[in-house]
């Protein structure tokens, strides 16, 4: 299981995913899962792009896909009534031009991390909702709604057990993952709750790292 951003992509300051990943994946000759708090359509193309088999997990577990199979756990509707009384008190979700973060995002909400955090997490709390800080974004969710769920689903999906899984992630929401399959790793860019919960740390940051853990394993 990959998460994209902070485990994927460029570690120079250039955005975009780390070419040299493409061919180790592609290759990869077990099941390669995409984990991501990304909207279902990037994770979907990333897939398409890299020439594999689309098994998806999108918006922090709150939509798995594979072999047709489309789990929606969830809606945005609580999330939009966050951002609405976030609005209401001054705020906005932070994004520039059209709001492409959102606009096909189903079960949760994300703001730009330049947003008031505490103001955030105060009317996400009114809802009862949690806010969840990826490193690239504050994604307003169902706290019941995670990656390790989605990998669960997964899992059942691929007629597999969960803990037959690797997992490599950057950030606080990989945690529920690592917790669940047979085997995690945080690269050295993540964040302290997934260097606490992952059974390994890479030296490599970003790309490097997951290269570092594919080299292994193979």
């Amino acid at each position: 299981m990959l998460d994209i951003d902070g485990t994927l992509t460029r570690a120079d300051g250039e955005h975009g995913i780390d070419p040299r990943v493409f061919e180790p994946i592609r290759a990869w000759p077990e099941p390669v899962v995409i984990a991501t708090g990304k909207a279902f359509p990037f994770p979907v193309a990333l897939c398409q792009f890299l020439g594999i088999e689309e098994r998806v997990i999108a918006e922090n577990g709150g939509i798995v896909y594979v072999e047709e199979e489309l789990a929606v756990n969830g809606d945005r509707e609580a999330a939009n009534a966050v951002v609405e009384v976030f609005r209401e008190r001054g705020h906005d979700l932070g994004w520039d031009g059209p709001d492409l973060v959102n606009r096909w995002r189903e079960t949760e909400i994300a703001a730009r991390l330049t947003v008031p955090e505490d103001a955030l997490r105060e009317v996400a709390a009114e809802v009862g909702l949690e806010v969840v800080d990826t490193g690239y974004a504050f994604h307003v969710k169902d706290a019941s709604i995670t990656k390790g769920e989605g990998i669960q689903t997964m899992a059942e999906l691929l007629g597999r057990r969960p803990d037959e899984f690797v997992a490599i992630g950057d950030s606080e929401n990989d945690v529920s993952t690592f917790e669940v399959v047979g085997e995690s790793y945080a690269v050295a860019n993540a964040d302290a709750a997934a260097r606490e919960a992952a059974d390994h740390v890479t030296d490599g940051v970003h790309a490097a790292g997951t290269m570092e853990v594919l080299d292994a394993l193979r």
